[in-house]
């Protein structure tokens, strides 16, 4: 039986959150054309008062951006992990709800939001992309609501078929690629084949079996970023990833300094690494956004009343 801090999610996850302070001080933000972009896809950019789920919304990075945007958005921040639950909760963000609960138990009622964010400032839907969990998703949305996916990945923690922006970063991602815990996060982009199993039978067992939630093709945008942090700062926001976090404490130590810390520092201190006149080094990466519209049960029940061919 999971702990209360778990609250069921992943032991990996919450190992990584646990120290919850540094996730939400290190982890990055979004910029305001990213935010722009998922309201437009979401059809709630200009719409009073829509009621958006942000769902395992961790300390709050997104949701605070939600909260600051004019339409005066109502706002249900969703999020098992005690710990980053409380950092959330401490901010006492206006028009912002927040409720203990996973993505396969939602706590909210039938068609009850307009859209469903997961926005974890680096990594979130990784953890629980399931067909459970798009069934819960999809109950929750109201008729044709949209669902926004949205990543902030730095070029050290990318799949290996994106290209890095410069050498020491490379040198970082082949790093990151080394920890193996059997726990597939956004570079092994395992989480895509939850929406393409939908299809993955022939198009009319599908229909028969009616088990489409979401439409397809996802849309799909993304946006580079760099930005300029002492070496200090890198190592800090690199150490939040949960592959980092759950070496242990003691063991993490000893990695650290015997290899990861020291594998990070050599790359940041190498010749080619880019510093500007106040010592700091320019990180990359991208926010990738990924949107689907819900398919209503009347569209799948239109579907289901298909007759199928003759074999």
């Amino acid at each position: 039986m999971p702990t209360p801090e778990h609250h069921g999610i992943a032991a990996r996850a919450a190992q990584g959150f646990a120290a919850s302070a540094n996730y939400d001080k290190f982890r990055p933000s979004y910029t305001p054309t990213v935010v722009e972009q998922v309201l437009t896809q979401c059809r709630v950019s200009g719409r009073q008062h829509a009621k958006i789920l942000d769902l395992a919304a961790g300390g709050g990075k997104f949701t605070e951006l939600l909260a600051r945007q004019p339409e005066g958005f109502e706002i249900v921040a969703v999020e098992p992990h005690d710990g980053m639950r409380g950092v959330l909760e401490r901010k006492e963000l206006p028009g912002v709800t927040v409720k203990a609960g996973r993505a396969d138990g939602i706590p909210l009622e039938d068609e009850s939001v307009d859209a469903v964010v997961v926005a974890q400032p680096l990594q979130a839907f990784h953890w629980f992309a399931t067909k459970a969990a798009l069934q819960e998703i999809h109950r929750v949305l109201r008729p044709h609501g949209v669902l926004a996916l949205l990543w902030n990945i730095e070029d050290y923690n990318s799949p290996r078929t994106y290209a890095a922006s410069t050498p020491w970063e490379s040198r970082m991602r082949e790093l990151t690629w080394t920890f193996q815990d059997d726990e597939a996060r956004f570079r092994h982009q395992e989480w895509k084949k939850v929406f393409e199993d939908q299809s993955r039978s022939s198009p009319w067992s599908l229909l028969v079996a009616g088990e489409q939630y979401f439409a397809l093709p996802l849309g799909e945008w993304e946006e580079r970023f760099e930005v300029w942090m002492w070496r200090r700062q890198v190592w800090e926001r690199y150490a939040t990833i949960s592959s980092v976090v759950v070496l242990g404490e003691e063991e993490r130590e000893v990695s650290c300094a015997a290899k990861t810390y020291k594998t990070v520092m050599d790359a940041l201190n190498g010749p080619e690494v880019e510093v500007n006149e106040k010592g700091e080094v320019a990180l990359h990466g991208r926010t990738f956004v990924v949107w689907t519209s819900k398919i209503p049960e009347d569209g799948r029940e239109s579907l289901l009343d298909v007759e199928t061919p003759e074999s």
